[in-house]
Formats: C-alpha cells, sequence, structure tokens
C-alpha cells in the first residue's frame, strides 16, 4: 500500500524512545486509550438517539444496555483496528505519540486485527440476535466504515477521507432505529444526516490546530491539501447545514427542552467557527473542535430530556 511502511519512520525513533523511558500506563487506562471509548461512546449515544426516536420512548432496560454494548463493542473494536494500523503514521504526531502500539505498552503483532474485527462481528452479531438482521448490519457497517472505508482506504489517499469516513456514525442511528422502529421516521432521518455532517466539522477543526502534524505523517488532510483558508471557508458551510440539519431535528421533535438544548449548542458552535474563519490559530481551531462536542452532546441531551426516562 503506498505510503505505508511496515515501522515508524527514523525520525520517530527519538519520540518512541522517550515514550519508552516513561512508565507504562495501567491496563484499564490502555484498554481506553486503545478502543477509542470516548469515540466510541458518542456513537453509542448516537445510536440511544436512533433508538428512542424511533420508539417514540426508551426501550425496555435490557434493551437499552444490550443496544449499547452492541454498539460499544463494535465501535472499539474499529477504533482498536485504527490503533494498530496506524502506528506507523501515529508515531509522527505529537497527538498520537502515545498511543499503545507506538510508544511500546503493546506490541504489534498480526493477531491483534483478528481480535478486532472479531469484536466488529460480536457487536453486529449481537444486535442481530437480540433485535433483528438490519440492526446488527447497521452496527457492523458502521465499524467497518471507520475501519476499512476511512482507515485503510481512504486516509492516507484523498481529503475526502473523514467526509466518506463520516458515514460510520450515521450508521449507529440507523442501528438503534432498526432495532425498535422504522428507520425512515422524519427525525430519524435528520438524526442521520447531523452524524453525517457533524463529523468533518469536527476533524477538520482538529485538523486545522494540528495540521503539521498531519502534514509531516502526509496524511492528505484538507488544511494540508488545500490550504487553511480553503479548509476553514469549508468548514464553515458544512457547518451551516449541520446546524440547519440540527434545527430541523429538535422542531421535528417539538419539545421546549429539546430545543432549548439544541439551540444552545448550535448557536456555540456557530460562533466558534465563525470565530476560527476569521482568526484561523490553534486556538480558534481547538475552540471550535471542543465546540462541535459540546454541540453534540447537548442536542442527545435535549433528545434524550424529551422521553422519560425507564
Amino acid at each position: 500500500m503506498a505510503g505505508r511502511n511496515a515501522q515508524a519512520p527514523a525520525q520517530a525513533l527519538p519520540a518512541i524512545a522517550a515514550a519508552a523511558a516513561r512508565p507504562r500506563p495501567g491496563v484499564i487506562a490502555t484498554a481506553l486509550t486503545l478502543c477509542k471509548f470516548r469515540i466510541g461512546l458518542a456513537i453509542m449515544l448516537s445510536a440511544l438517539g436512533g433508538a428512542v426516536l424511533a420508539a417514540g420512548g426508551w426501550p425496555a432496560p435490557g434493551d437499552t444496555l444490550l443496544l449499547a454494548v452492541s454498539v460499544l463493542v463494535a465501535a472499539s473494536g474499529a477504533g482498536a483496528f485504527n490503533h494498530w494500523f496506524d502506528r506507523d503514521i501515529d508515531a509522527l504526531m505529537g497527538r498520537t505519540r502515545k498511543r499503545p502500539f507506538v510508544d511500546g505498552t503493546l506490541s504489534a503483532h498480526p493477531a491483534w486485527p483478528a481480535l478486532f474485527l472479531g469484536m466488529i462481528s460480536a457487536g453486529g452479531l449481537l444486535a442481530a440476535l437480540r433485535f433483528n438482521p438490519a440492526s446488527g448490519a447497521f452496527v457492523a457497517a458502521g465499524a467497518l466504515t471507520y475501519a476499512f472505508v476511512y482507515t485503510v482506504w481512504l486516509k492516507r489517499r484523498s481529503d475526502w477521507n473523514i467526509v466518506i469516513g463520516g458515514a460510520a456514525g450515521s450508521w449507529a442511528v440507523l442501528a438503534g432505529a432498526a432495532a425498535f422502529g422504522p428507520i425512515a421516521e422524519p427525525a430519524v432521518l435528520l438524526l442521520t444526516a447531523v452524524l453525517f455532517l457533524w463529523t468533518p466539522s469536527h476533524f477538520w477543526s482538529l485538523a486545522v490546530a494540528i495540521a503539521d502534524d498531519y502534514r509531516r505523517a502526509g496524511v492528505p488532510m484538507l488544511p494540508v491539501t488545500r490550504g487553511t483558508a480553503t479548509a476553514v471557508r469549508w468548514n464553515l458551510i458544512n457547518t451551516v447545514f449541520l446546524l440547519a440539519a440540527s434545527l430541523g431535528l429538535v422542531l421535528q421533535v417539538g419539545s421546549a427542552t429539546a430545543i432549548v438544548f439544541g439551540l444552545a449548542g448550535s448557536a456555540w458552535l456557530g460562533w466558534t467557527t465563525l470565530a476560527m474563519v476569521r482568526e484561523p490559530t490553534r486556538s480558534t481551531a481547538m475552540r471550535a473542535f471542543g465546540a462541535s462536542l459540546i454541540q453534540l452532546g447537548l442536542l442527545l441531551a435535549g433528545l434524550f430530556s424529551h422521553f422519560a426516562v425507564p
């Protein structure tokens, strides 16, 4: 594969040596890092959002837990696969130099991918057996999109990587909806669109902040291939569509709490995105990156508050 190195390039060796001298993290901390727990949690909550919108309320506690576990297991497998596959370029970036396959906490044995793909299969199978084949297929599709479409195919080849890779979160919404109701509900489709649009706004802001890292690693993120000015303009355009979809969703739900939470998060994301366009610095980009997390969190919190918690 073009650009794929069997081991970290020579310029990364000092960072690896320095990392090796640090105390090793504990097993739990390593597992959470390896599985990209924060991303997995966001995907899991998105699946629960699809579930409550399709069902018109919270499913039974046991079903809610099983859906959450199936999505989290599959997403964790995809995140861990990303760590294993990208260990060479991760060694070149300050943000990722402490990942377990880079700093020596875990050896990059070729058996690891089988375990991670097994986790993806297990998550999809659990959803298929407990709910229906469609839900299981959507669970697996989301994880496989991140593992293969984004990580293996597009990340090192095209600045469309994170746009198409954004479908991973959308599949999770459909997985939750398919488990408990029709996926063609307007609110479900709007949340699916929100997740698809959210991912570029989220990661393009990060890419602006750490463009030098991506450039050093040879990853064609938008600020690297098109320049920062173009990247922030495209980010603004995408964010406008994201905020429109978010507004449509909360209006479709019709809950006062959902509208207030959704508007608050959207206003903050819009403000920080405009600030990044006016002054595209690392600090403004990181503020927009953080605002995207707040926007999605408040949007989902508003949706969940509309339904009675079981």
